[in-house]
């Protein structure tokens, strides 16, 4: 009896503990850039659908249950990008700025819009701790509807996840 006992204590222990053995990945998403070099840049309507790009992510990733989103405030972000594409193309900065907010990764995003018909979600994946460039997606979005850009963010964070979670 007092054997059964044991062994019941130490699967309890062990389930409850388990969940605490793996920790999430933390990760930092900074606000996109918008990069619209049509003969109409940077339309109030673009700026907004650029701004939204940044919280569709964070969302889509968290339904993963696969990450933490850690947060950079945007006048933190502000301050360490000295214009458009800076920290896109500086990683080691980039990834300092992710590392001050305690993220293991940071995505850098661009929304680079040539065309009215066209437009691409830009977005690179840093390892902060090595402060590697780890992958670099485009993902084609055809049309500016918001069912576009969700249904490309969505995409993005799955491809997002499969670098950051690889065995899930």
């Amino acid at each position: 009896m007092n054997r059964l006992i044991s062994t019941l204590i130490v699967l309890v222990i062990l389930l409850l503990s388990g969940n605490k053995a793996y920790a999430a990945p933390r990760i930092a998403i900074l606000a996109f850039e918008l990069n619209d070099i049509t003969s109409l840049p940077n339309t109030p309507q673009e700026k907004i659908r650029t701004a939204s790009i940044q919280p569709l992510l964070e969302q889509a990733l968290k339904q993963s249950n696969s990450v933490e989103i850690i947060h950079i405030p945007p006048a933190t972000q502000a301050a360490a990008n000295s214009g458009l594409g800076y920290l896109f193309h500086f990683h080691e900065l980039a990834a300092q700025l992710g590392g001050q907010a305690g993220a293991d990764w940071l995505v850098v995003g661009q929304h680079s819009k040539p065309s009215f018909l066209y437009s691409y979600l830009m977005a690179q994946v840093i390892n902060v701790k090595t402060r590697n460039l780890v992958a670099s997606f485009a993902i084609e979005l055809k049309g500016n509807h918001a069912s576009v850009t969700e249904h490309g963010v969505n995409a993005l964070a799955k491809k997002i996840n499969g670098i950051i979670n690889p065995a899930r």
